[in-house]
């Protein structure tokens, strides 16, 4: 449900400093939903004790050891390791191989100490394993230099108690060429929905394909209009209850693509595009203006912007009579937890620590093109400088494409249709009927 924070993400004291470097290879998609490799490797029993005396700890990675935030990372244990005699088996699944395997695994008893992933799938999918890390981030005063709008979230996904540490804070948000923006004349993002479609008519006008998506992320597209027409807790409601026709904002909401459909605002593709086509092909090249999608965006397509892109982010416009407007937002994090049944759980969140806090908490930030967990740390990438204002105006948290994938058995339906409403191959009505149609 829409969750309201103890306080807005100001509470990061960031500094509007930016680095000057990057990595020069983008990372494969840190989303809920989004298409990830994966890695198999074998398990084996892990002891809690190496034969030197020192504590071992098996950790399972939801990132590739060959992705920016994978190498960050293991550059941390190395040294963690080097200061503490301790040994890290860190095991990187991939996305995939985190959400199709960790649940089996903890299952079956494997000995897993300590795994990350989104802070909604952690603390609901796998919240019955979390150890509660209050009284470890109170003994080691933690939360001074955390985030505290994001470790609010955590207690909050938690259940009321913090069982999870955030770390590569992002933001779904439009993300957007200025270039071409500059190029259609536009000098100031647009708050409203009229002003969304006098921004979409300038670029069209300008000849520039104002918005491309994807099969990835469609949905979200769908959960912000739907949730800032009537709230998060509804929208939740209508995918969990089948209340497509029964309430009269799902119309509105399709109207509303329609609308955008019909006019010529959507690329051409958009209603084959199957990720990355979207971002890779239209948004990296210059083929099309505005995409919306999350702060990760700016890395993974890093190979074929090259570092001087100039990016822009705007929150999602508030819409007429609306319930919630661009103080809303998906914001959150990839968050560490500790197996509730580890052996060695001080060592863990020690691990923990060393990752999210100081020097290693920078290189990640820097390595990934992503936003520091630490405050200390307050310089964020030159191509995130556009992200930090509207980071900062966020008081509302909106959970994965605004609760729109609730009900899993919906998703793919609602994926499915939502694409062809974009793509002008269903009006409006139809969309309705065919969503109330699988929901009966």
């Amino acid at each position: 449900m829409k969750k309201k924070l103890i306080g807005t993400l100001m509470c990061m004291s960031l500094a509007a400093s930016v680095f000057t470097g990057c990595s020069s290879a983008p990372a494969t998609p840190a989303t809920p939903d989004a298409p990830a490799p994966s890695t198999t490797q074998k398990e084996e029993p892990a002891p809690a004790e190496t034969p030197e005396g020192g504590k071992k700890i098996v950790y399972w990675s939801m990132w590739e050891s060959t992705e920016a935030q994978g190498q960050s990372i293991q550059a941390a244990i190395d040294q963690y390791q080097k200061d503490t005699g301790n040994i890290v088996d860190v095991q990187f699944k991939g996305r995939t191989g985190i959400r199709e395997g960790l649940q089996a695994a903890l299952d079956a008893g494997t000995t897993i100490d300590l795994f990350d992933e989104d802070i909604d799938r952690v603390n609901t999918t796998w919240g019955k394993y979390l150890l509660d890390l209050e009284s470890y981030a109170t003994a080691s005063n933690y939360e001074d230099t955390a985030v505290s709008g994001l470790i609010s979230a955590c207690r909050e996904v938690g259940g009321g108690t913090l069982k999870s540490i955030p770390y590569q804070p992002n933001i779904f948000a439009f993300f957007y060429n200025k270039d071409l923006f500059d190029q259609a004349g536009i000098t100031d993002v647009p708050k409203t929905w009229d002003e969304f479609l006098a921004t979409c008519e300038s670029l069209k006008a300008a000849g520039i394909t104002p918005i491309t998506c994807d099969d990835a992320y469609i949905t979200a597209m769908a959960g912000y209009h739907l949730a800032r027409t009537v709230g998060e807790e509804r929208v939740i409601q209508i995918v969990n209850e089948g209340l497509w026709a029964e309430e009269p904002a799902v119309l509105e909401t399709a109207k509303a693509y329609a609308d955008l459909a019909s006019k010529g605002y959507f690329s051409e593709y958009i209603a084959s595009n199957v990720w990355p086509a979207g971002q890779n092909t239209e948004l990296a090249l210059g083929e099309a203006a505005m995409y919306l999608n999350g702060s990760w965006l700016p890395n993974e397509v890093l190979g074929a912007t090259g570092p001087d892109f100039r990016w822009g982010c705007f929150s999602y416009p508030a819409v007429p009579n609306g319930k919630t407007g661009v103080e809303a937002a998906n914001f959150g994090a990839q968050v560490f937890a500790v197996n509730k049944g580890s052996k060695v759980p001080q060592e863990a969140f020690d691990l923990i620590t060393y990752i999210t806090k100081g020097q290693f908490d920078a290189e990640l930030s820097k390595n990934s093109t992503g936003i520091p967990a630490d405050t200390s740390n307050t310089e964020w990438p030159t191509l995130l400088s556009d992200v930090k204002p509207v980071l900062d105006s966020l008081t509302t948290r909106y959970t994965w494409a605004a609760g729109i994938e609730a009900n899993s058995n919906m998703t793919p339906i609602i994926k499915e249709n939502f694409l062809k409403l974009c793509g002008g191959q269903l009006t409006a009505e139809q969309f309705v009927d065919a969503m109330e149609k699988a929901s009966n």
